[in-house]
């Protein structure tokens, strides 16, 4: 199974909120950067599992005609 970011999102929000209890803006800062990482990851995921759709309907009406 491919990474698609969740695992990221979801440590970072962990780290997000225990910054925010502790009073500990680094700690918060590095939750909110690996939220913006899972993102990243998944927006690309999702590209990429749009351009594989893409090439495979390309690939069948190739093949029709």
């Amino acid at each position: 199974m491919a990474d698609r970011g969740f695992t990221d999102q979801l440590k970072g929000k962990a780290k997000e909120v225990i910054g925010e209890v502790s009073g500990s803006d680094r700690i918060k800062a590095n939750g909110l950067a690996e939220q913006v990482i899972g993102k990243a990851k998944e927006v690309a995921a999702d590209v990429k599992d749009a351009m594989e759709d893409v090439a495979e309907k390309t690939r069948e009406k190739l093949n029709k005609g």
